[in-house]
């Protein structure tokens, strides 16, 4: 889920709002399914979500929340969002995640020999 958060804020706005080309923009996929490869390990996967936060907190402060994306690959037509619409998708994303650790945890804790 940290890699592909990660992905999701690189996607929203490096790739949608700054209009940048970016390599592998689903590189958190495979077979479409989240992937980590075995290669990365979790200090390398928390290091890459830090580095894009940064990022993604700079580009937030350098810009007013009524700005629109740049056009480029990630909205080649049509109207195009603005930075408060993108961040309010991220916030989903982030929110829609959170709910399913939330059910993890809840799986994680619950004693099987309870009963009602």
């Amino acid at each position: 889920m940290t890699k592909h958060l990660t992905y999701v804020e690189r996607r929203w706005l490096v790739w949608g709002f700054e209009g940048q080309d970016v390599l592998d923009p689903w590189g958190d996929r495979r077979d479409d399914r989240w992937f980590v490869d075995e290669t990365e390990s979790k200090a390398d996967v928390i290091a890459a979500l830090d580095a894009q936060a940064r990022r993604s907190r700079a580009i937030i402060a350098s810009n007013d929340l009524a700005t629109p994306a740049q056009p480029g690959p990630r909205f080649k037509d049509g109207e195009v969002p603005s930075l408060e619409r993108i961040l309010f998708h991220v916030l989903q994303e982030y929110a829609h995640h959170l709910g399913h650790l939330d059910v993890v945890v809840e799986i994680a804790l619950a004693d099987p020999l309870a009963q009602d």
